[in-house]
C-alpha cells in the first residue's frame, strides 16, 4: 500500500533485506564459505574505515587481527569474545565485543558482529573519578542527615521531656542506618578471595527465586525458562545468592507501576563464549539471562549502571548493580546490560565459567 500525506508519498512495503542490513546500527559483516567478505555494512565501514567495496574479497583475517580461540572454533556454532582489542591492518586498534554465528542453519555463510564499546569502558580511570566524586557527595548527603537528626534528639534529650524512649529510638536508628551504609561502602573493599566450588545452578537459583517471591517480588509473575542439560558452574553460593537477589529485586523495583509485571530468568550453554582477563582470554559458556518487562534505565545513565553511586532510582543508592559486577567477576564472569526485543524488555546476562 502506498500512502500519500502533505505530497509525501510513503510505502508500508517491507523494505527488503539489503535495506534492512545497511541500516543496522551495529558492525556486520557477511563471510561466504570461503570465509571472505561479501557485505559489510555502513555501521562496519565506519568503524572498520574501510569501504564494502574496499572489504569485498578479503578474508577477516586481512582486515582486522582475530580474537584468540577464532580460528580454533568448530563448524557450525557461533562464538563470542569480550572486550577484545582488535589490530586493524591499515593501523589503528578496536575495543569490540565479538560475535560470530552461522547465517542459517546447516550454512557455511556466516555473520561477523562488532559491538564498538565506548570510551570510558576501556578508561576505567574515568569512571572511578566519577565514582569518588559520587561517593563524596552521597556520604556527604547520607551521614550529614541522620547527623542533624541524632543532634537534635540528643538537645531535646538534654531537657526535661516525657517522650525518651522515642527520643532514643531514633537515636539508634539513625546510628544504625550510618553502620549499615559503611557496611555496605566495606563491601566494595573486601578483596579476599572467593571459594569457588561445582554447583548445579538450579538449586541455587530456586532458593533466590523462593526469596524474591516470598518478599518484594510477590505480586510479580517470575518465569523460568531453563535448559535442563546445564552442566555444573564454577561459583560461590553465598555469592551468587547476593547476585540473584539484587538483579530480582532490581527488576521487582523497575516494575512498580508496569500493569502486568514479569520477570523472565533463562539458562543457556553458549559455544565460544570468552572474555579478557589477566592478558589471557576466560572461557564463560554458562548464559544466566534475568530480563523484565519495565521501562528500562534513563537513556543518560544507561552506560554507567555498574558504577557505584549510579541510581536511576529517587532512592537509590547506586550499590546493588555495582556489587553485581564485583561478585560476578570474583567468580571468574562477567554481566551487560542491555534493552532487547520488541516490545523493548530489559535484559541483564551474567556469562560465568563451566566447573
Amino acid at each position: 500500500m502506498v500512502l500519500a500525506r502533505g505530497g509525501v508519498t510513503s510505502s508500508t512495503a517491507m523494505p527488503d533485506f539489503a535495506d534492512l542490513f545497511a541500516g543496522l546500527p551495529v558492525a556486520a559483516l557477511v563471510l561466504d564459505d570461503a570465509g571472505c567478505v561479501t557485505h559489510a555494512n555502513g555501521a562496519a565501514e565506519l568503524l572498520l574505515n574501510l569501504s564494502d567495496r574496499a572489504m569485498r574479497g578479503l578474508s577477516l583475517e586481512q582486515i582486522i587481527s582475530l580474537p584468540p580461540g577464532y580460528a580454533e572454533q568448530r563448524d557450525g556454532r557461533a562464538f563470542a569474545s569480550y572486550d577484545c582489542e582488535l589490530q586493524l591492518k591499515r593501523g589503528g586498534r578496536l575495543r569490540v565485543d565479538f560475535h560470530d554465528s552461522p547465517a542459517a542453519h546447516g550454512s557455511a555463510w556466516r555473520i561477523v558482529m562488532l559491538y564498538g564499546l565506548r570510551a570510558g569502558h576501556a578508561m576505567p580511570q574515568a569512571a572511578g573519578a566519577r565514582a569518588a566524586i559520587g561517593a563524596a557527595a552521597m556520604l556527604g548527603h547520607e551521614i550529614k542527615n541522620p547527623l542533624s537528626g541524632i543532634r537534635g534528639a540528643a538537645q531535646l534529650l538534654s531537657g526535661d521531656v516525657d517522650d525518651r524512649p522515642v527520643l532514643t529510638d531514633l537515636i539508634i536508628a539513625e546510628v544504625d542506618r550510618i553502620a549499615a551504609l559503611i557496611d555496605r561502602m566495606q563491601d566494595f573493599t573486601d578483596d579476599r578471595p572467593r571459594e569457588l566450588l561445582a554447583q548445579n545452578i538450579y538449586p541455587v537459583l530456586a532458593h533466590a527465586v523462593q526469596l524474591a517471591a516470598a518478599g518484594f517480588a510477590r505480586d510479580v509473575t517470575i518465569e523460568e525458562r531453563f535448559d535442563p542439560s546445564l552442566p555444573p558452574v564454577r561459583i560461590d553460593r553465598d555469592a551468587f545468592v547476593q547476585v540473584m537477589v539484587n538483579l530480582l529485586k532490581n527488576a521487582a523495583e523497575a516494575l512498580d507501576k508496569v500493569e502486568k509485571p514479569r520477570i523472565v530468568i533463562g539458562t543457556a550453554y553458549r559455544h565460544g563464549m570468552s572474555h579478557a582477563i589477566g592478558g589471557g582470554r576466560r572461557a564463560v559458556p554458562i548464559e544466566l539471562t534475568v530480563t523484565d518487562n519495565g521501562p528500562g534505565a534513563p537513556a543518560d545513565i544507561a552506560g554507567h549502571l555498574f558504577e557505584p553511586f549510579v541510581s536511576g532510582k529517587r532512592e537509590g543508592r547506586g550499590f546493588g548493580l555495582p556489587m553485581v559486577e564485583k561478585l560476578v567477576g570474583e567468580m571468574g564472569g562477567l554481566v551487560r546490560y542491555a534493552r532487547e526485543g520488541y516490545p523493548p524488555m530489559t535484559v541483564f546476562r551474567i556469562h560465568l565459567p563451566r566447573a
